[in-house]
């Protein structure tokens, strides 16, 4: 049976974070934004449209005083 290599595997993983390290660069001197996370940004409201500024809900005139 044939033995793992195992620097092979550990230079492939640090070739491939050198490359997503570079290309986030590229990416930042471009101006663009990053990529969104999984989690998403929480610009959407419940409804799953694009939340409008000025129309939340939680927003309510000030108690005249």
């Amino acid at each position: 049976m044939a033995t793992p290599n195992y620097s092979y595997e550990k230079r492939q993983k640090e070739l491939a974070k050198k490359r997503k390290k570079e290309d986030k660069l590229k990416r930042k001197a471009e101006g663009k934004p990053d990529e969104p996370d999984d989690e998403g940004t929480g610009e959407e409201s419940s409804e799953g449209q694009p939340a409008e500024p000025g129309t939340s809900a939680a927003v309510s005139a000030p108690p005249a005083a």
